[in-house]
């Protein structure tokens, strides 16, 4: 088999999660010809349908709009608890009424949970949202360009070194008003490689995983060598807080908050509604 192109994040969780496949150590995966890329192009690139990739790592927030296409893997992604996207101000207890929030995509789950718990809690509605680039925002809300901003992954960890305080955990409110995980990232494959092929990606990923939970050892250096200036320690807690037992196996739980959260942005308006067996796999 030629090697299969896939597109994901430098971000410690993913790789960890593909160290050992796209190094060639899980026995009989296919080979990969990997791109790294930020999840909102990843997210543009399989709904746009532009890019040739075979599998991407993308937010669940995306699967409305490419699940014809692709087929949600049941293994690698992102699900967990206490690990929700944040909003973040310069004052405790800010009202956000009328007021400018950037966030880093509108086609990412942390915006999704970010609408739903404005609609919740923010009876006059949020004012203007800005896009901005993950790593432009913590500096914004400091310096005043925005009123507050939605922050994800490692931002839980070193936003207080810019002087911001947490308003909200989008994460805690997902899990109370519903009790289960938060949905972050996804890993979808074309459905066109025809489903033994599928089932391949799906072992070899959940293969990956494992062996890297056997021996983190091993994974450290690719997970430094993209972590970019990140903190090891907090590379550490990274991986910790995002790559656990959803990531091996969605599980009937894992299928619940997929589902729970694309019914819920559907009903306010914010994705197409899913069909009954669009998530079902191969």
């Amino acid at each position: 088999m030629t090697k299969l192109k896939i597109a994901y994040s430098p971000c410690p969780n993913d790789t960890f999660v593909f160290d050992a496949w796209a190094h060639g150590r899980v026995p009989g995966a296919p080979r990969l010809d990997v791109t790294f890329a930020d999840i909102d192009l990843t997210n543009g690139w399989a709904a746009d349908g532009e890019a040739p990739y075979d599998v991407l790592k993308v937010s669940y927030a995306v699967l409305p709009w490419v699940l014809d296409e692709y087929a949600l893997l049941p293994c690698g992604g992102a699900l967990g608890r206490g690990c929700g996207p944040l909003v973040l101000t310069r004052e405790p207890g800010a009202d956000l009424t009328g007021k400018t929030v950037a966030v880093p995509s509108e086609r990412s789950t942390a915006y999704l949970l970010f609408r739903l718990w404005a609609a919740d809690l923010v009876p006059g509605g949020v004012g203007e949202v800005v896009v901005l680039p993950f790593h432009e925002i913590m500096p914004a809300v400091r310096d005043g360009k925005v009123d507050a901003g939605l922050v994800i992954h490692e931002a839980r960890f070193t936003y207080a070194n810019y002087g911001l305080h947490a308003l909200a955990d989008m994460g805690e409110h997902w899990e109370h008003t519903t009790g289960l995980p938060i949905p972050l990232g996804a890993i979808i494959a074309k459905r066109s490689l025809g489903e033994e092929t599928l089932r391949l990606l799906a072992e070899s990923a959940r293969t990956s995983v494992r062996m890297g939970w056997n021996d983190p050892s091993v994974s450290r250096p690719y997970v430094r060598e993209h972590a970019q200036e990140m903190d090891p320690k907090v590379a550490d807690q990274h991986i910790g807080l995002y790559v656990n037992e959803f990531t091996a196996d969605l599980g009937e739980t894992g299928y619940a908050a997929v589902r729970g959260l694309l019914t819920r942005a559907a009903a306010e308006g914010l994705v197409p509604p899913l069909g009954p067996d669009a998530l079902r796999f191969p």
